[in-house]
């Protein structure tokens, strides 16, 4: 459930509060398949069944460290909304880290906290400490410092 406010500039009352849960995302073969497609990214650990099963360190196919990053774009608008917000604009990362591989056929989700908020022209830049987690693995599977920016 999403945290809803109406208007842009009520993001600073949000500084340090943690949001809640987005929904899970699965991650299956076909959605690893369209990224590599996406990306030109074809390694064997990511789309070789065969090869990743018998040789991979991580007992089988795994996603892109960057289809779990590019997932943080819709995670994000499911645990933050601003009615008001005439655009919202993917500003970047401050930082980025994938601590533990996503195996194909878990799913994914985000739990994030809002680090900052800071008055930009037109609106407000808003900055998470973000963690993704995975129904596999125990410890998160990415760590990311998104920026948004959200406008007026």
């Amino acid at each position: 459930m999403a945290t809803t406010i109406d208007e842009v500039d009520d993001l600073h009352r949000l500084i340090g509060q943690e949001l809640d849960s987005s929904d899970w995302f699965e991650v299956t073969q076909a959605r690893v398949n369209m990224f590599s497609d996406a990306t030109d990214d074809h390694q064997w650990i990511h789309v070789d069944l065969a090869r990743a099963n018998a040789e991979s360190p991580f007992g089988g196919p795994v996603a892109h460290g960057y289809l779990t990053l590019s997932l943080l774009a819709p995670m994000v608008l499911q645990v933050v909304t601003v009615r008001q917000a005439s655009m919202v604009v993917n500003y970047g990362l401050n930082k980025v880290r994938f601590p533990a591989p996503v195996p194909v056929g878990s799913k994914v989700r985000l739990k994030a906290e809002v680090a900052s908020v800071e008055d930009i022209t037109g609106g407000v830049q808003l900055v998470l400490r973000a963690l993704v987690h995975c129904t596999a693995v125990d410890k998160p599977v990415c760590a990311a410092e998104p920026v948004y920016r959200f406008y007026r």
